[in-house]
């Protein structure tokens, strides 16, 4: 039986060495080049249109995320029905996005783009000291990536706050939850980071709204997913000033058009959803044994829940 591999063709073999190299006896084979349909047991990818071509494999037993996310595989037509789905936590993924979390809550807290500026313009002017320990931060979404960069925020003096659906305690974190738990942390955060998964009931929480509802002149980060921010109430809290400035990853759609108000606004810092990018060495042990596991019939790692969209 074999395994099916879709991702971008710069990083196929990658994957196919790192799992080889955990199990050597692994059938790989190279979409589009799948072999014999029945052959497919499990199905390793990152794009959603391979769920309407897995239908096609009637002994498939597994579909593995090539991401932490989810959501992208879960878009119509969704997994073939009975099809476990399984994610990736790792611990290299999760470091990366709490250093591009740190990376830009510390780019505006102090000031690197206003002295960016000075310094083209051969400025010599000391700017005010920045208060970290009256600064706080909200962080949208606090499971494994946003746990990690409460932690390590929290570990530079900033106040850290979470929000999630359901009530969470975690150490040196202000916790919030729920409707009434969002808008009151909201009316706190100095930043907004969002690393929340991307499910109906999440996406567009950054909008007008909510927006309104930050202290005038906070700063705004996104590294979830592009459907989690409504682009014309973010460039709107940009030009009033409600938002003093933004670091966004991504976009929606991806990638961002050329002529997207995003690409040239002073305010805007962007990545192209590289924040945290999966590391196929590091992740290749889980992988291998979530297959081991199918085969076997065993409980799988990381699965995910089609309820909940995570």
């Amino acid at each position: 039986m074999a395994v099916l591999l879709s991702t971008k063709a710069s990083v196929m073999q990658d994957w196919k060495r790192a799992l080889l190299a955990l199990d050597p006896g692994l059938d790989i084979r190279l979409f589009p080049d799948a072999g014999a349909p029945e052959d497919i047991e499990a199905a390793v990818c990152w794009t959603a249109h391979d769920m309407a071509e897995l239908r096609r494999y009637p002994n498939l037993k597994l579909i593995v995320s090539m991401g932490a996310g989810v959501d992208h595989l879960l878009r119509p037509p969704g997994p073939p029905p009975g099809i476990p789905v399984a994610r990736l936590v790792d611990r290299l993924l999760t470091s990366a996005m709490s250093e591009w979390v740190l990376l830009n809550v510390l780019r505006f807290h102090r000031q690197d783009q206003a002295y960016r500026a000075q310094q083209a313009a051969r400025v010599w002017d000391e700017l005010p000291a920045p208060a970290t320990e009256a600064t706080r931060i909200g962080i949208l979404g606090v499971g494994a990536l946003g746990s990690d960069a409460a932690g390590k925020l929290g570990a530079l003096g900033f106040q850290v706050m979470g929000w999630s659906r359901r009530e969470k305690t975690l150490p040196g974190v202000r916790g919030f939850h729920g409707a009434a738990g969002l808008d009151a942390m909201l009316a706190q955060s100095n930043f907004l980071v969002c690393l929340l998964p991307l499910t109906p009931d999440t996406r567009g929480i950054i909008n007008a709204r909510t927006l309104a509802l930050l202290p005038r002149g906070a700063f705004v980060l996104n590294a979830a997913r592009g459907g989690h921010v409504v682009d014309a109430a973010l460039l709107a809290a940009l030009e009033s000033g409600q938002v003093a400035g933004t670091a966004l990853d991504v976009f929606e759609p991806e990638p961002l058009p050329a002529d997207h108000p995003y690409w040239a606004h002073p305010k805007v810092v962007m990545t192209p959803h590289a924040a945290s990018i999966t590391i196929p060495e590091s992740v290749a042990p889980q992988v291998v044994d979530n297959i081991r596991r199918a085969r076997r019939g065993e409980t799988l790692l990381n699965l995910v829940d089609f309820a909940a969209g995570y």
